[in-house]
């Protein structure tokens, strides 16, 4: 759908990421660039792959700067085309460093549409992208750290570290959830009229010249990018017979680089069709003289076809080919799911999320971010209001888009990793909290995530003790600046429905940052947010909540430095 065609549209300007009071960040860049015909497809819309292109450019120079010296593109997160650009509009892309780590950084991409006639702004996408600074002569590069100065830029920064978790462990969660989908593979459904997969098979071979590379002399990531996007397109049409809108191009990484004068033979062919949708899986590979080929990078793109409303039109189903073909439709489907719960899950709106999600191992790695990434966003407010205080706890609240948040804060005389152990063992809690009368851990995901059953006191003195199906997920730091994480959520598990002996309570967001101040004093802050109904601490009036507040962590300081020389048999 095109912007014009929105009567609902904002029509305001797309804020500017890192922007306060005159402050820019030093690695922002911008670039600024008119849709001309020869950048449009046939429906004088702005090409995927010239934006692929424009995209990259931006951040690799950004990540220069912060650098220092040449960077490469390593990886690109899942990327959402929310709108296309027409002939004659504006493209902005603002890029800057959310974070560095060793020798790789993220840069956040932002990319919006600016129509010169009428001062309208709306989001094309947003994109998160790893480079990678070159050697040096030297030997190996060792980045800077990213200073955050606003709000915004602390709350990226925070988040970079749980995106850059989700990267490294998802080719591996991918591999192991497509695997166990496909090792009793059914029967290919067989439709009447379906195009069979070999016909929309591309094979394509570009020659790198120096047009097609940068300052290093190899070729440009957003350059193979938009040569897989254009065989991609290829074959969506051939299935459809139609032009494909892209919507989607899924987390990729960059397994080797290109140079000049290799021959890059680009492979596309779409591997399932679903009713408004298809999935194309493309390849790239290069070559010189004789040597063998060299995998450059895979890709999945998603693609639609919009009838002359801009809606999604129903497509022709697909034929597979037998073995490698059957294998690819029926990753297709298990891929589908996993975007589906990712986009549902992530990239939907804190308060649009609903609270319990229903856990499955396809969707734990995602469920584990947005409870990380839940507590960070507000660990990274700075708008609480401080309420009451006493015995040097404080309580601080924050009533905003009908959600009531608290905040408690205190210092213990306990290490923060000790605190760290002693308070991610919800088991241990009920020797602190009069608001937590069992728990039981349900299932140990991983090392850093438990699924945990958890009951406490009816509010009334009538009422049925309620419960909780809890997701608590802990982070150690991964620097100096970030504090030990315990995310606490609402999911839902088919082993465990509501019982008529409890009222199922929910809890969108809860949990506790714990830094290091010194090497034996411990800031603890508490976190709780929910919807009206749903907070397990319910209580008539503030005052009423305070006390109960002072009460248990009160009771929570006295049970750490009870036990801080005490080695925790917890998960961990």
């Amino acid at each position: 759908m095109t912007p014009e065609d929105k009567s609902d549209m904002v029509q305001c300007p797309v804020p500017i990421q890192g922007s306060e009071e005159g402050y820019r960040n030093p690695t922002e860049l911008k670039m600024s660039q008119i849709v001309l015909p020869c950048h449009a497809n046939h429906r004088g819309e702005l090409s995927v792959g010239q934006l692929l292109k424009w995209m990259d450019s931006t951040a690799c120079l950004s990540a220069e700067r912060h650098a220092g010296c040449s960077c490469i593109t390593a990886s690109v997160d899942d990327i959402h085309f929310e709108l296309t650009i027409g002939v004659g509009k504006v493209v902005n892309i603002i890029a800057k460093v959310n974070r560095a780590f060793t020798s790789s950084m993220e840069v956040g991409i932002l990319v919006n549409c600016e129509d010169l006639y009428t001062d309208r702004q709306w989001k094309v996408c947003q994109a998160f992208a790893t480079f990678v600074a070159r050697r040096t002569e030297a030997g190996k590069v060792q980045l800077k750290q990213v200073i955050p100065r606003t709000q915004l830029e602390q709350m990226e920064y925070s988040l970079a570290a749980e995106r850059r978790r989700m990267r490294l462990l998802h080719a591996e969660i991918i591999t192991d959830l497509l695997s166990s989908s496909t090792a009793q593979p059914g029967e290919c459904q067989e439709y009447q009229d379906a195009v069979p997969a070999e016909q929309t098979r591309v094979e394509s071979v570009e020659l790198v010249l120096p047009p097609h590379t940068n300052h290093q002399v190899s070729t440009f990531g957003g350059q193979i990018m938009a040569w897989m996007e254009n065989v991609a397109t290829i074959s969506a049409s051939r299935l459809c017979n139609a032009h494909p809108t892209l919507r989607s191009i899924d987390m990729f990484h960059f397994r080797g680089p290109s140079h000049i004068g290799d021959r890059l033979v680009l492979k596309s062919i779409v591997n399932n069709s679903f009713k408004h949708s298809m999935e194309v899986g493309v390849c790239a590979e290069a070559y010189q003289g004789r040597e063998p080929l060299r995998h450059i990078n895979s890709a999945f793109m998603t693609f639609e076809v919009l009838d002359s409303n801009w809606k999604p039109r129903t497509l022709p189903r697909i034929r597979p080919e037998p073995v490698d073909g059957k294998r690819r439709y029926q990753e297709a489907i298990a891929r589908k799911k996993i975007r589906l719960d990712r986009k549902y899950i992530i990239s939907c709106k804190q308060t649009e999320v609903p609270v319990s999600v229903p856990w499955d191992p396809s969707n734990q790695m995602y469920l584990s971010y947005n409870n990380v990434s839940a507590l960070k966003l507000m660990d990274a407010r700075t708008n609480w209001v401080l309420t009451s205080e006493k015995n040097n706890v404080r309580l601080y609240t924050l009533e905003e888009n009908h959600m009531l948040r608290f905040k408690v804060e205190m210092h213990v005389g306990v290490a923060a990793e000790q605190t760290f152990r002693l308070l991610s063992d919800l088991r241990r809690r009920k020797e602190w909290d009069q608001h937590y009368k069992e728990c039981e851990a349900i299932m140990q995901v991983n090392e850093e995530d438990t699924l945990y059953h958890v009951t406490t006191p009816s509010v009334s003195k009538v009422g049925k003790d309620n419960d909780f199906i809890l997701l608590a997920s802990r982070r150690k730091p991964c620097d100096s600046r970030d504090p030990y994480l315990i995310a606490l959520r609402s999911v839902s598990l088919p082993t465990h429905p509501p019982t008529d002996g409890y009222t199922r309570g929910e809890v969108l967001c809860a949990g506790f940052t714990i830094r290091e101040e010194s090497g034996s004093l411990t800031k603890i802050t508490y976190y709780n947010q929910a919807t009206p109904g749903v907070l397990p601490y319910i209580a008539t009036d503030i005052v009423g909540l305070s006390s109960s507040f002072y009460s248990s962590f009160s009771a929570c300081s006295h049970f750490l430095e009870a036990n801080k020389d005490v080695l925790t048999a917890t998960s961990l």
